[in-house]
């Protein structure tokens, strides 16, 4: 098992977050080495499994009944954002998948933490380590942080509302609405060498669905690039 990385990385969590939101728990994959490409037979037939799956799970549940997803609903809520507008990531690829839609071929890297994340219901992204900024914290917007996004087709700077929840660095947001939509300056690309993958979870998840989860997205990785370095930094609750 590899060694859990301080939670005085580069990655951190604000003390006013974890008191307005005491059960939250994130586990970070930190992966050196990296091989990847575009989606290929394997990514795509692993998308397919987890359709399947979502299918099956959600057959006779809503998903604002699903414990983990209803949490974030509530989660969002508190913080000021229509889970209706604003879904967190596991939430809207579920969805989209519900509704007759299949999962988006990105990347092989993308494609393998989509695919793990659909299969958990857990909201799950990437960043590409070389375009980080400096420390990484989870905190409230002041409203000013600049977001790189694409709007219409062309590249935008839009700016979160005071108060969100978001994943910023030293350079501006990285993931809108704590889990919602991640930007284009850090996102995980076909060069991309060394990155984290980052799984964020609130109760009633357990911390064993937690680690299982990135127990299966590491076994992927080691598959995809052999000789990759993993270590892990826990942040948040602890287990």
């Amino acid at each position: 098992m590899n060694d859990f990385l301080s939670a005085d990385s580069f990655l951190s969590v604000s003390p006013a977050l974890l008191e307005r939101f005491p059960t939250y728990r994130g586990l970070v994959l930190i992966v050196r080495g990296l091989h990847n490409g575009p989606s290929d037979d394997h990514t795509r037939a692993l998308l397919r499994e987890a359709e399947a799956q979502a299918r099956r799970t959600f057959a006779e549940q809503p998903l604002a009944h699903h414990p983990h997803l209803s949490a974030w609903r509530d989660a969002y809520r508190a913080f000021g954002v229509k889970p209706n507008r604003m879904s967190n990531s596991a939430e809207a690829l579920i969805s989209r998948v519900l509704k007759g839609g299949e999962l988006p071929t990105i990347n092989q890297l993308v494609d393998l933490y989509n695919a793990v994340s659909v299969r958990y219901a857990i909201p799950c992204g990437g960043e590409d380590l070389s375009a980080v900024a400096g420390r990484v914290t989870l905190s409230f917007a002041r409203g000013d942080e600049p977001f790189e996004t694409v709007k219409d087709g062309s590249p935008a700077t839009e700016f979160p509302i005071p108060g969100e929840v978001v994943w910023a660095d030293e350079a501006g947001v990285t993931c809108r609405a704590w889990n919602w939509r991640q930007g284009t300056r850090t996102r995980i690309t076909e060069d991309t060498r060394d990155a984290y993958f980052l799984f964020d979870t609130l109760a009633p998840l357990p911390a064993d669905t937690l680690r299982q989860a990135g127990d299966e997205l590491e076994t992927l990785l080691r598959a995809l690039s052999p000789a990759c370095v993993v270590s892990r930094v826990m942040l948040g609750h602890p287990a």
